[in-house]
C-alpha cells in the first residue's frame, strides 16, 4: 500500500427515505440505525490503522456542519468543511482533491460515502488497500465494485472485462478493465446483468492517485479543473469555497468523469456491503420474530406479520391484526405505511411542515 494514502468522505446527502428519523439537520449518516454508531462513526472506524485521521476530510454541508461538528468532537475541526451549496458529487469530489493537493500533489486518495453499511473491516482494509496499490502502479481510476446477491433493480451497475494483473499484485484475481457503467436497470436487464455474471454493483467508491484525478478533470470538466487550481493554495481555501463552489455545475461524478474516462479499472470487494436504501432493507439488521416482524426493540404482535417497526424512544409498541407495515415513531412524528411503498417516503417530504423536513 503506498505510504502517503488521503481519504474523501461524502457526508452531506439528506436521506429523505429515513423519515421522520431523518431530518434535513440529522441525514441518514447521522442516525444509528443498526448499532449504537452513527454511520458517519461507523465509515471513520472502518479507516482506522489505515488512515490517520489528520488524512482524512468529512465534507457535509451548512445545514448539517454543526451536528457532524458536535458528534465528531475529537476529530481535526479544520478537516470538516461544508459545502456552501448543493452542487453534487463532481463539485464535492473536487473540493475534496483541491484540499488533498494542497497537502501532498501525489498522493493516492479514496473517496468514500459515509451512509453505508460494511460489516467487515479487515476485510474493507484489504480491498482499499489492493484498489490504492493498482491506484498507484496503473495511474488510472478505480473504483471498487460489489459482487451482486440479488438482481436489484436500484443499483448502478458496472460492466468488467478480463482480468488485469499487477506487479505488486500478481497472483489477484480481483482487478478487472472496465467495460462500461450501466444506468439503473430494470427488473429484467438486471437479471441478465446476474445471469452473465461479469457485472458489479457500483457503490460509489473510489480511489486515485492526485495527479490521475486532474488530468481526467482537465479532460472532461475543465470548469471543475479550474476550481481545484484555485482551492488547493491553503491561503486561498476559504475564498474560493465561499465565491466559486455555488457557481459550479450540478452533476455527478459518475456522469461527469467515471463515464468519460478512457481507462478505468475495477476492484472487486472482498466485503459485505450495504447501502440500506429505506426502511424495508434496514429491517434485515432488526431482530425478527417467527412471523417476520423485524423491530429495534422488543414490541408486542398479535395475529401480525411483516412488518418493520422503528421506535426511537421507550414507548410500547403494540400490533394487532396488521400486516406489512412500516411503522416508525420519534419524538414528535409518526410514519405509517405500506411495506412496499417504502421507496416512495420521499414523496413525503414536500407535503410535511417546514419544521418536520
Amino acid at each position: 500500500m503506498p505510504d502517503s494514502m488521503y481519504a474523501l468522505i461524502l457526508a452531506g446527502g439528506s436521506g429523505e427515505r429515513f423519515w421522520p428519523l431523518s431530518r434535513r439537520a440529522r441525514p441518514k449518516q447521522l442516525l444509528r440505525l443498526v448499532s449504537d454508531k452513527t454511520l458517519l462513526e461507523e465509515t471513520l472506524a472502518r479507516l482506522e490503522g489505515l488512515i490517520p485521521r489528520e488524512r482524512i476530510l468529512i465534507l457535509t454541508n451548512a445545514e448539517q456542519e454543526n451536528a457532524v461538528r458536535k458528534l465528531l468532537r475529537n476529530f481535526p475541526k479544520e478537516n470538516i468543511v461544508a459545502e456552501p451549496a448543493k452542487r453534487d458529487t463532481a463539485a464535492a469530489v473536487a473540493l475534496g482533491t483541491g484540499w488533498v493537493t494542497a497537502r501532498d500533489h501525489a498522493a493516492i486518495m479514496a473517496v468514500l460515502p459515509a451512509d453505508h453499511i460494511i460489516t467487515n473491516r479487515t476485510a474493507f482494509q484489504e480491498t482499499l488497500a489492493l484498489a490504492a496499490d493498482v491506484a498507484e502502479e496503473t495511474s488510472e481510476l478505480v473504483t471498487i465494485g460489489i459482487k451482486p446477491t440479488w438482481a436489484c433493480p436500484g443499483f448502478g451497475y458496472i460492466e468488467h472485462g478480463k482480468p488485469v494483473r499487477l506487479r505488486k499484485r500478481p497472483d489477484s484475481d480481483a482487478i478487472h478493465r472496465v467495460v462500461r457503467f450501466r444506468e439503473k436497470p430494470n427488473l429484467d436487464l438486471a437479471e441478465s446483468f446476474l445471469r452473465k455474471g461479469n457485472f458489479r454493483w457500483n457503490a460509489g467508491m473510489f480511489v486515485w492517485s492526485v495527479p490521475t484525478v486532474l488530468r481526467e478533470f482537465n479532460r472532461h470538466a475543465p470548469e471543475l479543473a479550474d476550481f481545484i487550481s484555485q482551492v488547493r493554495a491553503p491561503e486561498n481555501f476559504e475564498k474560493a469555497l465561499r465565491e466559486h463552489f455555488s457557481k459550479l455545475p450540478r452533476i455527478s461524478f459518475d456522469y461527469a468523469i467515471m463515464e468519460k474516462a478512457d481507462r478505468v479499472l475495477v476492484v472487486e470487494a472482498s466485503f459485505d456491503w450495504d447501502d440500506i436504501g429505506s426502511w424495508r432493507t434496514v429491517a434485515n439488521y432488526f431482530e425478527k420474530d417467527q412471523h417476520g416482524n423485524a423491530a429495534n426493540r422488543a414490541i408486542t404482535a398479535v395475529d401480525s406479520s411483516n412488518n418493520v417497526v422503528f421506535e426511537e424512544n421507550e414507548t410500547t409498541v403494540a400490533l394487532l391484526g396488521v400486516h406489512n407495515l412500516i411503522v416508525v415513531r420519534t419524538e414528535d412524528a409518526l410514519l405509517i405505511c405500506d411495506r412496499h411503498e417504502a421507496e416512495r417516503i420521499k414523496d413525503l417530504i414536500g407535503k410535511i411542515p417546514p419544521e418536520l423536513q
